[in-house]
């Protein structure tokens, strides 16, 4: 196959990739506004080495290591200090949708709590459904690492469940 056949569009991976890189991005971030503004970082960043990266045999694939390496090293989110909540649904219904909302918003409020990589681990691992070595492999560490990562992010948030069980607020 030539290198023409086998480079990738920009717009084309763009617009086939954007939606599960925002909601990506909106799961590591717990802001649809912050999101945005870390996947266009990224997909600026992207362009300006698109050469390369349309080259690649999964673009895509990249793009989301690009997202998650720019959540993990993103200097304005240290600087955050607003309590991250899940955005609320914008389909109609007819449900009484407080109790499932409030449910969500002591997720990410849970979530938001965690270090970034073990955040990270643990979107990759049960929202991307990814398993250990592909997480690993994004991050760039041994599958041991991601293991420990999601048992220690697992017992932080176990911890925090029984702290606010036992002050009555779960």
């Amino acid at each position: 196959m030539s290198e023409v056949e086998s480079t990738h569009s920009y717009v084309d991976v763009v617009q086939a990739s954007e939606r599960r890189l925002l909601r990506l991005g909106v799961m590591l971030t717990g802001n649809e506004h912050t999101a945005e503004d870390l996947v266009q970082t990224v997909l600026a960043r992207a362009h300006r080495k698109w050469v390369r990266i349309s080259g690649l045999e999964r673009p895509e694939a990249y793009l989301r290591r690009m997202v998650l390496n720019e959540f993990l090293s993103w200097r304005r989110l240290l600087k955050n200090k607003e309590v991250l909540l899940a955005e609320p649904i914008d389909r109609p219904t007819y449900d009484d949708i407080g109790p499932r909302q409030a449910q969500r918003d002591a997720i990410w409020q849970l979530l938001a709590r965690l270090p970034r990589k073990q955040r990270a681990v643990m979107v990759l691992r049960y929202y991307e459904d990814l398993p250990d070595a592909e997480i690993a492999e994004l991050l760039g560490v041994a599958a041991a690492t991601v293991r420990s990562n999601a048992a220690r992010a697992l017992s932080t948030l176990r911890q925090y469940l029984t702290a606010e069980e036992a002050n009555g607020h779960a």
